[in-house]
């Protein structure tokens, strides 16, 4: 209940209630500031991978899609020729320690982020609390990979990192931010000064201009996101046939951090819906717990939940973010130059 208070409180601040978090914000600053500093000058511990790493995180709590980023910088680099691999902590698992994907994975070992991102992807990938241990995992079970993409963990500084990429929605350009729990920022604002690039997530046209005055060095670029063909579950080659939908009941579920924008993607798809159930993020459900209805249609996030055999008719509608060439080949000349020379 506190944390949806709190929630809430970052989308519509209440005078009274930054009166009392905002002290904390600052105390939230300063342990973190100091928390960076001690990885800076070497006081705590951090650990180099034999591969580069490319971080892809960002400095507010929430969802802020990075998981398409990492789908999408992934299959570009496949593209380019190059072997990338995944890691990530796997929110959301019952397992512990490290875990290396396999194609028996699943959602409760490995997380349901990082198990899609395997399994559209292709690309190997470990888990783990501890990224570089999870790093380590994921390079002798293959040692093929070239470059290791982490999924989130800016702020994990026990791994040393050799591109940072901050992912930071479009939609927050502009709006009132302040640090945790006042507002929903990790980090502070200048801390987007220190990365190698910004991705302004699903940009739009009327996208306001950003007026943080970030280095020369710092890339800043936008991404989109676009929504793939609907599919059936776990059969992503039958597609969901044109006007399949009318006049049948509908119900759309998601554990995902922003629903909303789930739910309005199928209203502007024109799928209109009985019902829209909104569930905690990384939350394990079936299908079964949901009241009946003629289909279902979910995010590709919780389709890797779902249990092959359900008995109901469930349909997947997947989300793909568009990235800038510009990015990619930033990301490679850092961190591949031999790479950049051949491509």
């Amino acid at each position: 209940m506190l944390h949806r208070i709190i929630e809430r409180h970052w989308q519509k601040p209440k005078p009274l209630l930054s009166l009392v978090l905002r002290p904390l914000s600052r105390l939230f600053g300063a342990v973190a500031a100091r928390r960076r500093a001690g990885y800076l000058n070497g006081t705590r511990p951090s650990e180099k991978l034999p591969v580069p790493v490319v971080v892809v995180g960002n400095i507010q709590a929430g969802g802020s899609g990075k998981t398409p980023v990492v789908q999408a910088l992934v299959r570009a680099l496949q593209d380019k020729g190059i072997r990338p691999g995944i890691i990530s902590r796997g929110y959301g698992r019952t397992g512990r320690g490290v875990h290396v994907l396999n194609h028996e994975s699943t959602a409760a070992q490995a997380g349901d982020e990082p198990l899609l991102l395997q399994r559209s992807t292709g690309a190997p990938a470990a888990v783990g609390s501890r990224r570089a241990e999870a790093g380590r995992a994921l390079l002798a079970a293959h040692p093929e990979v070239q470059i290791i993409v982490a999924d989130d963990g800016l702020q994990h500084y026990a791994l040393q990192r050799d591109f940072e990429l901050a992912v930071f929605p479009a939609a927050d350009v502009g709006k009132r931010l302040d640090l945790l729990p006042n507002g929903n920022l990790r980090e502070p604002l200048p801390r987007l000064k220190s990365v190698n690039a910004v991705l302004l997530a699903n940009s739009r046209a009327d996208s306001p201009e950003p007026d943080w005055q970030l280095p020369e060095d710092v890339l800043l670029c936008r991404s989109r996101l676009q929504c793939g063909a609907i599919y059936r579950l776990h059969r992503p080659h039958e597609l969901l046939p044109a006007g399949y939908l009318k006049n049948r009941r509908v119900i759309a579920a998601a554990a995902i951090a922003k629903p909303e924008r789930f739910f309005a993607e199928l209203a502007r798809l024109g799928i209109d819906t009985e019902r829209q159930i909104a569930l905690p993020d990384h939350a394990d459900w079936q299908i079964d717990s949901l009241p009946a209805a003629d289909c279902y249609i979910v995010t590709e996030k919780d389709a890797v939940k779902l249990a092959a055999d359900t008995a109901q008719e469930v349909w997947v509608l997947p989300v793909r973010a568009e990235l800038p060439a510009e990015l990619v080949q930033a990301v490679i000349r850092r961190c591949l130059p031999e790479a950049a020379e051949a491509t």
